[in-house]
């Protein structure tokens, strides 16, 4: 690495990761950040002299996008964060999501390609890897996660469809993924630790970025005594002192309650709920964040803070 500043360059730094990640790392004064000026970012040839003369390359880019570029690093000493999921359980790519374990940061600190976790991933595995690593949710449990997120979630897509001219013509609600094969289920199945794939249902409202995510158990499915007081005391064992994620006090009651799923927009937080009706033996596991935030490009700045040894 530089002995002067890191030199830090954004592949794709016209998508919406890509852009809050310029807004983001512009601003500091311990990174150098590269770029490619207009003429030149779909220049294979230019953007592998970049790729191979930064010490981070952040990878905002489709999945094929990604792996390409990759594969056009050559110098041992650059590292990758790639904010696609081309490499989320690929061998050799160290998760980067820094609250999984305790081992997690030192793990990201030490890695030369880290991949950066997808947003609804972020929120599902936030909630479920505490629950099973303490033995309180079967790894088998049959599990529904249902998930919405702002249109930005659809990268460039998305903002096309709901900010461009025919934005009068986009829909306030809609579900996707209903050949229940989104690409992230093998992500939330792997650190989550789950024996099997949940069933996943996503959506996106007509709003720009925020998601909610949330996860019903019925509790005559579990191991017998387990309450939601277990679930709520098992979060907050695991994130206390967590810099970027808060559990909220537990819910029985909580009817008059809503859930935004913009709360957190411009930020790096994750807010956590458990929500319980004891008499009738239902929970209901519940994540509010960015999807630009915590979930893509914040998240992308937490692991080059971590690979670097700078501030977040």
């Amino acid at each position: 690495m530089s002995t002067m500043k890191p030199i830090v360059f954004i592949d794709g730094d016209q998508g919406t990761t890509g852009l809050l990640l310029n807004q983001l790392l512009a601003p500091r004064d311990d990174v150098r950040l590269i770029q490619l000026p207009p003429e030149h970012r779909k220049s294979t040839a230019h953007r592998a002299e970049a790729l191979n003369a930064c010490d981070v390359a952040l990878l905002c880019l489709p999945d094929a996008a990604a792996r390409e570029a990759v594969a056009l690093v050559r110098r041992p000493g650059v590292r990758i964060v790639d904010a696609s999921s081309a490499h989320r359980t690929a061998p050799g790519w160290v998760y980067g999501l820094p609250e999984l374990s305790a081992e997690q940061p030192g793990r990201i600190a030490a890695a030369t390609r880290v991949s950066n976790p997808g947003c609804y991933p972020t929120g599902a595995i936030t909630l479920l890897r505490p629950l099973v690593d303490a033995g309180l949710l079967p790894p088998d449990y049959p599990l529904a996660i249902h998930a919405v997120s702002g249109y930005s979630g659809r990268g460039r897509a998305g903002l096309d469809a709901h900010e461009g001219p025919a934005a009068h013509e986009a829909p306030a609600f809609q579900l996707y993924g209903l050949g229940l094969d989104h690409k992230h289920v093998p992500e939330i199945q792997a650190y989550a630790g789950l024996a099997q794939a949940p069933v996943f249902v996503p959506a996106y409202g007509h709003y720009r970025q925020g998601i909610v995510l949330t996860i019903a158990l019925h509790l005559r499915l579990m191991r017998p005594g387990v309450t939601a007081e277990h679930l709520h005391t098992a979060l907050q064992a695991r994130y206390a002192g967590q810099a970027f994620i808060d559990v909220q006090p537990l819910a029985d009651n909580a009817s008059a309650e809503r859930l935004d799923p913009q709360a957190l927009n411009g930020s790096n937080r994750l807010r956590l709920a458990v929500y319980t009706r004891p008499e009738r033996g239902q929970v209901l596991l519940a994540a509010v964040f960015d999807n630009l935030g915590k979930g893509a490009a914040g998240a992308a700045v937490q692991n080059l803070a971590l690979m670097l040894g700078l501030p977040p």
